[in-house]
């Protein structure tokens, strides 16, 4: 049973490696100013990207069917020989491997995302091999505290010897490892070493378990059988690596990536496994391989799933910054993991006990109105409501760090809880996980749901925006821009004459300077220019007249109201044209718009209108200068075009509320409202326009040599 876990999960980890490959660095604007080839390269469309869901998916559900099927033949064949007490005393023993697998998987994420990421053969190995030794370390000290504590973890789970654990051990050293040769596989897309190798691992496992058992080995020759495929598969795992050698790269983001990878891997060997270990430790030996027996059945539907999940990682990772093409990758993945948790479930409640009892020996069967058909239709349930969970999370990970990973690491633990305080019988402990994994999927959709029924997103607006960099500029320089634009605000009319010049005449060379604007900027705007994600990269770019009617209008206040739904700035003016002339256009905001109008008209020099993106393909929300920006269309496109343009880039900033306003969005800007709400702008501001005591002795000086001059 475990062993078909462990395969699920590897072909889950094949899924999420590929999940993160070119997650941040196909869009991320660190990479350099761009060339005018790869501004104007044309992304699939939704279309294209659904096709590609459905045939990937079928390549891989053919492989992942193969490896199931031989996992399969391999828990049928030791429970008939083994029965009930020895299958579960083996399914226990290897789901420790299970466990280590958050470990082997996270290691698998990074190294393939690491090497897909890198252009050249040699720079793929170099990553590689960074990742290869930290691998081997870890899988080492996991081997010796499973040595140390051998005898603790066999009391727990009732083993007949600590010697079972010591022996799973030696595998557990080549596991991690073994991750990290398979990530590389994975990264440099070699999918068909990869697949043979998981299949050679099932077929060494199936026949090594067969020879030992037939021998007299029991249960013991089933462990030294796995640990021995794990290193089988390890030996054949090697990576065709060239002999040239680069420098080991570095990696961005590469703490919190790992940490979403092991925090969402540690969730998710918990969930899937916790269960039968808990009932090894509750239950009587029989009853426990029993539920061994059925968990490994329904836990099919677990691969099969897991196999949709590995084509829709790539496809969303690759084209990140397409939201609408990626929600319908979303909604294709769902219903075909939907569609075969639907089919199993129907048919495995269906399908007579006589099969199970045919296929696993007549120890297994269950009397009475919860028989086995029973149990598994209720476990397959829980399993198919699961793996949509774990298809949403996986999706948000292909394009940020997912915080959702976080819930489900909790949700684990509460699971782990309620099976403590629940767990009667077998029917109560599955019904305990479908009640919990059905509240996990309503948490980790909800965002989705809320935004499909009320948010506001970047997607709304077709990707169709092309602009051209000019140059890089740092943040100092725009934060001088928007003060510029800005400074008429009345919130700066007591620092106009201490801050006149450093908004004026700016020197961005100046560290203590910079310190001023933007301690003078967070006085009114800190809580808009927080919620840009760290790390947001700016440009001087150009747009053509066209471009700007596709901007999106700042998502608040009067543009809400204006925009209905629809935040183009082009249909934005239309709606304004066809009312600032009337007699009901009045109010402060019309007003604005029309002496904008008049003073566009009048000046040459517009000042910079500030944008936001996920890349340089956009769409793009404007961040500052919406009511100038639109004064200049409702005048003329060649008025529009006197601005200059300064744009943020981040591929993390569909997280901003001022770039897609959904429930999630705003409770991330109301989370930092609170933690900010202790900062005093306006003390930090006068504190640093306080001169220094070097300044402060100077002016003493001057003062007293303009006494004495006097006297």
């Amino acid at each position: 049973m475990s062993s078909n876990r462990s395969r699920d999960l590897y072909f889950l980890g094949s899924a999420v490696v590929l999940s993160c490959i070119g997650t941040r660095c196909t869009c991320d604007p660190l990479a350099g100013l761009p060339s005018h080839d790869a501004i104007m390269n044309v992304s699939p469309d939704t279309r294209n990207l659904q096709a590609r869901v459905l045939s990937g998916s079928f390549i891989l559900l053919t492989g992942s069917g193969l490896a199931t099927a031989i996992n399969f033949a391999y828990n049928i064949a030791v429970a008939r020989f083994l029965g009930p007490i020895g299958f579960g005393h083996a399914t226990a023993v290897y789901t420790l491997l299970v466990l280590i697998s958050a470990f082997t998987l996270s290691f698998q994420i990074l190294s393939a995302k690491v090497v897909a990421q890198q252009a050249s053969p040699p720079a793929k190995s170099a990553a590689y091999q960074g990742f290869h030794r930290k691998a081997w370390a870890s899988g080492i000290l996991a081997a010796l505290l499973l040595l140390l504590f051998r005898t603790v973890v066999s009391q727990y789970l009732n083993l007949p010897s600590p010697v079972l654990v010591a022996l799973l051990a030696l595998g557990v050293a080549f596991y991690v490892p073994l991750g990290s040769r398979r990530g590389y596989l994975q990264g440099a897309c070699g999918f068909r070493h990869l697949t043979a190798n998981i299949v050679l691992e099932g077929l060494v496992r199936l026949g090594g378990s067969l020879l030992f058992i037939l021998l007299g080995f029991g249960v013991t020759g089933v462990i030294v059988a796995n640990s021995a495929a794990v290193a089988t598969a390890y030996l054949f795992a090697i990576p065709p690596l060239p002999k040239a050698m680069a420098p080991e790269p570095r990696i961005p983001d590469a703490f919190r990536e790992a940490l979403q990878a092991i925090v969402f891997f540690i969730g998710q060997v918990i969930i899937n496994n916790c269960d039968i270990e808990l009932v090894k430790h509750f239950f009587p030996p029989a009853p426990a391989g029993l539920y061994a027996a059925i968990a490994l059945v329904g836990r099919v539907i677990f691969a099969f799933s897991w196999a949709v999940v590995n084509t829709m990682f790539p496809i969303v990772a690759g084209t990140a910054t397409q939201e609408r093409a990626n929600r319908g990758v979303l909604r294709t993945s769902l219903l075909l993991v939907l569609g075969i948790g639907l089919i199993l479930t129907l048919g495995l409640r269906l399908a007579p006990q006589e099969i199970w009892t045919a296929l696993f020996g007549s120890h297994f069967s269950l009397a009475g109105k919860y028989g086995i058909p029973y149990l598994l239709a209720l476990y397959a349930a829980t399993t198919s409501i699961y793996s949509l969970s774990v298809v949403i999370i996986a999706y948000e990970m292909s394009y940020k760090i997912a915080n959702t990973s976080w819930v489900q690491l909790a949700f684990s633990a509460v699971l782990i809880a309620s099976i403590y305080r629940l767990h009667s019988s077998l029917q109560q402990v599955l019904w305990v996980q479908l009640a919990m994994m059905s509240l996990l999927l309503l948490v980790v959709a909800a965002p989705f749901i809320l935004d499909a029924l009320i948010g506001q997103g970047a997607d709304e607006i077709p990707s169709s925006v092309e602009i051209r960099i000019l140059r890089r500029v740092h943040e100092d320089e725009v934060i001088g821009e928007f003060l510029r634009n800005d400074f008429e605000n009345p919130q700066f009319e007591e620092y106009r004459d201490a801050a006149r010049l450093l908004v004026s005449t700016p020197d961005y060379n100046d560290a203590a300077e910079n310190a001023k604007r933007r301690a003078l900027l967070f006085i009114p705007h800190g809580s808009l220019w927080r919620e840009l994600p760290k790390g947001t990269e700016w440009f001087e770019v150009q747009m053509n007249a066209a471009d700007l009617l596709q901007l999106r209008a700042f998502p608040r206040a009067q543009w809400r109201r204006l925009a209905r739904g629809d935040y183009a700035m082009g249909d934005i003016a239309l709606r304004i044209a066809s009312r600032i002339s009337s007699e009901d256009a009045g109010g402060r905001f019309f007003s604005k718009i029309r002496d904008l109008r008049r003073w566009v008209s009048q000046n040459s020099n517009l000042g910079a209108v500030l944008l936001i993106g996920l890349d340089r393909h956009g769409p793009f929300t404007i961040l500052d200068g919406n009511h100038r920006l639109v004064a200049a269309i409702l005048t003329s496109p060649e008025t529009a075009q006197k601005f200059r343009f300064f744009c943020g880039l981040s591929p993390r900033m569909a997280e901003c509320c001022w770039y897609r306003t959904n429930i999630a969005t705003l409770l991330r800007y109301g989370t930092n409202v609170l933690r900010y709400l202790p900062h005093d702008a306006e003390r930090e501001l006068a504190r640093l326009l306080q001169p220094s005591p070097e300044e402060t002795e100077v002016l003493q000086q001057s003062s007293a040599y303009s006494t004495d001059n006097t006297a």
